[in-house]
């Protein structure tokens, strides 16, 4: 199956998504952005992505500790990055009535 282009920027979109409001795993995400928008096995995407097999692998089950440049490797194919962002808050001391 093939997406066109707006189908692949508007699921890009959705898993970016689910991800900044964390419903979505990091590892979730990426392999859903592997199977879903590239269709590529593990393996070439892997190697389009410049890292080993095995990291890949460890990314996507949400093992080991991967370094913020491998995380950006294989985000990099779907224009993302990994980054910070203010996540607002309520905390109830900071709650005045």
């Amino acid at each position: 199956m093939t997406l066109s282009v707006d189908d692949r920027a508007q699921l890009i979109e959705s898993i970016e998504r689910e991800f900044a409001q964390g419903t979505l795993e990091i590892g979730e995400a990426v392999r859903r952005l592997r199977v879903e928008a590239t269709g590529l096995h593990q393996s070439q995407f892997a190697k389009m992505c410049k890292i080993s097999v095995r990291t890949l692998v460890h990314i996507e089950h949400g093992q080991g500790n991967p370094t913020l440049k491998s995380l950006n490797a294989v985000f990099r194919p779907f224009g993302l990055q990994m980054g910070v962002m203010k996540v607002r808050r309520i905390y109830p001391e900071m709650v005045t009535f």
